[in-house]
């Protein structure tokens, strides 16, 4: 699974949390909080994200992605080493 795959997803599911986000806002280098998701948002992108892919991680975890790419890079590891 290609990182750029994992960050379609994920682009996908932040536009369908917060439907007032315009798609080219949503870069690598953005974190979830500054797009404007609170606490509860965040965790339903993360979970959405991770069910979509078929990885399982701690929202400890997820939550020291200082950004969206941090967050791609992570999950992309996880399903990586998950085969």
């Amino acid at each position: 699974m290609l990182k750029d795959y994992i960050f379609k997803i994920l682009k996908e599911n932040i536009i369908e949390i917060l439907p007032e986000m315009p798609e080219e806002k949503i870069r690598l280098e953005e974190s979830l909080r500054e797009l404007g998701a609170n606490s509860v948002d965040r965790m339903d992108i993360v979970v959405k994200t991770m069910e979509a892919i078929g990885i399982k991680i701690s929202m400890v975890e997820t939550a020291q992605a200082a950004n969206i790419g941090e967050l791609v890079d992570l999950f992309y590891e996880k399903k990586r080493l998950a085969g």
